[in-house]
Formats: structure tokens, sequence, C-alpha cells
């Protein structure tokens, strides 16, 4: 049988579709699609700790990418980045240390997978609120008189609170170093333990807390999981957990879905699709769940189904964003010979 780098060449096509999809996802919202890694290789049966390592080397891939390409239009915040670059580091260590302690157990597969399921229904309904609140929202966003520049009431709050050292923010507004590390720390312990980039925390954080515009915090957001992803890559690695097969097959896949992803921000509406990543955020929640409870009952046939489930909620969101792109790109070419 045909092998590349240790996986079948089923397998390795399989990881670089799944590529695809997760760097779509990564380049289009800023977060989102990495966590889905995590699990489905723990649902395939690999250990946690290769599991989580092999997403954190992918993330620091994808990130890099998509940070690039966010680069270009000048929405990265390398300052705010790079402040809260030690509050991450720590963080994944903490993080890191946590899974290795549980393995020792025998039980972080269990642990790391129920988080999981968490998660992924909490932040799920959270999108899934959001995206149906998005039109009073819009609303409110059309009275403003600078929305791009905009920030949200309770970032105005937490930055009232002038708390030393203060640090100048590229918009040139302040925020204090506390506040900054606090949310690097938080999210970095969440990148070490569950192995993901965090931005589906890291970008609502800054946007939230910190108090970046949501512009620069998608690119800020990106350029942390470049440097969360490097940081957990060196941890892992230094372990000697990270599975080369999977990471290239991986970011074979990502190396275009992220650009697509990153370009179709452009053309689509966030909103079109969101409600969309929500539900797949919840079916994803479903299918961890199906996959430990696989475990518990030694019940083959619902890891297929909880695969299946994780693989096609992904691909159905993917689909979405590539067809509101095609569908914008082809309407402005209609338009375009009228003006």
């Amino acid at each position: 049988m045909l092998e590349l780098l240790g996986l079948s060449a089923e397998v390795f096509a399989l990881f670089v579709v799944f590529g695809f999809m997760v760097g779509v996802f990564f380049g289009f919202f800023g977060m989102g699609g990495a966590f889905l890694v995590t699990p489905a290789l723990l649902i395939l049966g690999y250990p946690a700790p290769v599991a989580i390592g092999s997403t954190m080397a992918f993330v620091f891939g994808t990130a890099v990418i998509a940070t690039l390409k966010h680069h270009d239009a000048g929405q990265v915040d390398y300052r705010l980045g790079a402040l809260m670059f030690v509050g991450i580091t720590l963080g994944i260590e903490l993080g890191s240390r946590l899974v290795f302690g549980l393995e020792v157990l025998g039980i972080a597969s269990v642990v790391v997978g129920v988080a999981y399921v968490l998660l992924l229904a909490a932040i799920g309904i959270l999108f899934t609120r959001s995206a149906m609140g998005d039109e009073t929202e819009a609303e409110d966003e059309a009275d403003d008189d600078a929305p791009d520049d905009d920030v949200p009431e309770i970032a105005r709050k937490i930055k009232s609170y002038d708390i030393p050292p203060m640090m100048t923010l590229a918009d040139g507004s302040k925020a204090s170093l506390w506040t900054i590390s606090g949310v690097g720390g938080g999210v970095g312990l969440i990148s070490g333990f569950l192995g993901v980039g965090g931005g589906f925390v890291r970008m609502p954080a800054i946007y939230y807390v910190i108090g970046t515009p949501l512009a620069a915090a998608v690119g800020t957001s990106l350029f942390g999981g470049l440097m969360s992803g490097a940081v957990g890559a060196f941890t892992y690695g230094r372990a000697g957990v990270i599975d080369v097969g999977i990471v290239t097959a991986l970011l074979l896949g990502s190396a275009l879905g992220a650009r697509i992803g990153s370009g179709a921000t452009a053309y689509v509406d966030e909103d079109d699709v969101t409600i969309y990543f929500g539900l797949m955020l919840l079916i994803a929640s479903l299918a961890v769940a199906l996959g430990e409870v696989s475990a518990w009952l030694s019940m083959p046939v619902l890891d297929r189904v909880s695969f299946v489930l994780l693989i096609g909620s992904a691909l159905l969101v993917c689909v979405v964003i590539l067809y509101h792109g095609a569908l914008a790109i082809r309407e402005r070419r209609d338009v375009a010979p009228s003006v």
C-alpha cells in the first residue's frame, strides 16, 4: 500500500481536504477550524498529546499564511500581539503540563474530549445567538459616525480604568498591560490544553476586552495564533509527539484554503455565514460526544458516525462561504459594465 510520510494515500488525501476547509475558516473568520482538528484526530484514535501537538504545529503554519494576507490590508497590530506573547507562552506551558499530567494518569483523552464537547457547544450557541441578533446590531452600527473604528461598550468601560502601565495600541487608544497579559495568558492556557490556536476566544477577547477595532482584532488574532502555534509546536515538539505526516497533509490543504478564505472577506458579508458556523460547532460538539460514547461502550460504528458528522458539518460551511463568494463576484461583474 502506498504511504506518504507514514500515512496511507487515502488518509493523507483526507487530511489535505480537511486542511483546506480549516484554512478557509481560519482566513475568513480570523478564528475557527483548527479546534476541529484535535477532535478529529482523537476520534481517529490518536493519543491526546499527538493530536494536540500536531494541531499546534498545523496552527502555526496556517496562521503564517493568513496573517500575511491580513498584513497586506494593514489589519495587524504587531505591538499588541507582541505584548500578548509572554502571557500566551506561560499559558501554553501550563496547559501542556496539564495534558501530560493527565496522560500519566491515563485520562487525558477523556478529559480533553469532554472539554471539547462543552466548549464547542457553548461557542456554537454564542455564535448562533449572535448571528440571529446581527440585524439589530447592524442597525445600531449604522447610526455610528465611524463604524470601522467603533469598539463595544464593554471594551470602553474596561479601557476607562487607568491601571498602569498603560500601552498605546496601533489605533492610538490605550489599554492596561495587565488586561493585555490576562487575555494572552487565558488564550495560551486554552491553546496549550486543547491544542487550538485559541482564535475563537482570542479574537472576541481582543475586540470586547482590549477594545481593538474589529478589523484589527481579526488580523491581530491571526498573528496571535501564529505565536501560540509556534510556542505550542515547540513545546510538544520537544516531547516528540508531533506527527509530521498529519501536519504536512493539513498544511498542503490550508495553504490554498487560508488565502481563499482571507480573499473572500472582501466579497462575503460575514453575517451571511455566521449562523452556519455556529451550527457547525454544535454538530461538532455532538460528533465529539459520540466519539467519547463510542470509546466508553466499545462501539466503533459511533466513531464512524462521529467522524462523518465532523467532516460533513465543516464541508457544509466551507461550501456556503465559497458559494456566497462566487455569487458576490458574479454580481459585481454583472454590475461593472453599467457603472
